[in-house]
C-alpha cells in the first residue's frame, strides 16, 4: 500500500493511497493534481475521504466522482457534496481493504472528523484535516478551545508510531511559534533543523507521527509547565486550565510573525 501527498493550491496537501490499481484520496479541494497522479501511475479511483466542509478539502469532490463513480465518505453534520455516506465518531468502514475508524474532533469546524487506519502498511495512520499540524492545530473557526482540546487529546491518545497525514503544509511557520512558546525544548530544535532541511530540497515535512508531536507541539503540551506560564506571559487572564492555556495559545498563534 502507497501514501503520497499530492501538493495542490499553496500549501494544501491531498492524500493519495493506493495498492497498484485502486485508489483513495483524502480531501480533495482540486480535482487536477488527483486526476494527473490517476493517469500517471494508471489507477481507478475507488475512494474519497472528506474531513470538513471548507472548499480547500472539498472543491474537487464533484468532478471526481462525477468522472469515476468513487464513494465519498464524509462528516454527518457539515456541508459535503452529495450523494456521499455520511459517517459519526466511532464509525467504521472498509476502502481499498483497509478498515476505518472515524473519530470525532470539532474545533476547527463544528463537525471535522478523522480517519483513523491501525492496519496501514506496518504503521497506523490518521488524515486528520486542519485538526492536528505537525508542530500546531488548526484555527477555531466554529469551535471552543475545549472542544479542540478534547479533539486534540483523542488525537494524542493514538498510538506513537501513528502517521500524522495532515493537510497543509504548515511546518515551518508552527515550529517558529512553537519555539517561542518552548525555547529551551532539544526535541524541537532538531526537529526545527530537519524540517528546514527538508523544505530547502523542496520536499514535504508531513506525515509527521504522533510521539513527536507529543514531544514537540505545544498544543498537545498545555499540561506541559513551561507550555502554561509561555501562555500566561502572553495572557495573564489564562488559568491552569488546559482549554484556558490552549485558547490563549492559540489567540497568540493567530497574531503571531
Amino acid at each position: 500500500m502507497n501514501l503520497l501527498p499530492l501538493p495542490a493550491f499553496a500549501d494544501n496537501y491531498i492524500w493519495l493511497v493506493h495498492d497498484g490499481r485502486r485508489a483513495l484520496v483524502v480531501d480533495p479541494g482540486d480535482a487536477q493534481p488527483v486526476f494527473d497522479a490517476l493517469q500517471k501511475l494508471g489507477l481507478q479511483l475507488d475512494t474519497i475521504l472528506v474531513t470538513h466542509h471548507h472548499a480547500d478539502h472539498t472543491g474537487g469532490v464533484d468532478a471526481l466522482r462525477d468522472a469515476t463513480g468513487a464513494r465519498v465518505y464524509g462528516p454527518s453534520r457539515e456541508r459535503i457534496p452529495e450523494p456521499l455516506l455520511r459517517l459519526n465518531g466511532g464509525d467504521t468502514f472498509t476502502a481499498l481493504g483497509l478498515q476505518f475508524e472515524v473519530i470525532d474532533v470539532p474545533g476547527h469546524t463544528a463537525g471535522h472528523i478523522a480517519f483513523y487506519c491501525a492496519g496501514f502498511d506496518g504503521a497506523p495512520v490518521v488524515f486528520c484535516g486542519d485538526t492536528l499540524f505537525s508542530g500546531g492545530c488548526g484555527r477555531l473557526f466554529e469551535g471552543t478551545p475545549a472542544q479542540m482540546l478534547a479533539s486534540l487529546s483523542a488525537l494524542a491518545a493514538l498510538p506513537a508510531a501513528t502517521r500524522v497525514c495532515c493537510a497543509h503544509e504548515y511546518t515551518l511557520g508552527n515550529l517558529k511559534f512553537a519555539r517561542a512558546v518552548e525555547p529551551g525544548n532539544a526535541e524541537l530544535i532538531h526537529y526545527t533543523a530537519r524540517c528546514e532541511a527538508l523544505r530547502a530540497d523542496h520536499q514535504p515535512t508531513v506525515p509527521s507521527h504522533i510521539g513527536l508531536e507529543r514531544q514537540i507541539n505545544p498544543f498537545l503540551r498545555t499540561r506541559e509547565a513551561a507550555v502554561r506560564q509561555a501562555a500566561q506571559v502572553f495572557d495573564n487572564h489564562t488559568s491552569h486550565d488546559e482549554a484556558s492555556v490552549l485558547g490563549a495559545l492559540r489567540t497568540w498563534k493567530n497574531q503571531f510573525k
